[in-house]
């Protein structure tokens, strides 16, 4: 399964079967920045705030502009 396939739930990133990668890093914050123009720390400060919901991250993430 490719990144961005994966469970579109929230919280997926954390349920068993989808554990977060061995250097700590969640999915979703990949999934984020290969599909938006966010760094990896722009994703992760956005799941912070905003949960692990897809649709609602990508929505925001469109607005934002990312880190020069």
């Amino acid at each position: 399964m490719r990144k961005s396939e994966l469970p579109h739930r929230p919280g997926a990133a954390h349920a068993p079967g989808n554990p977060p990668t061995k250097e700590g890093d969640d999915p979703d914050v990949w999934f984020l920045a290969e599909n938006t123009d966010l760094s990896p720390k722009q994703a992760r400060e956005l799941i912070r705030e905003h949960g692990h919901d897809r649709d609602k991250l990508l929505k925001i993430a469109r607005t934002m502009k990312a880190e020069g």
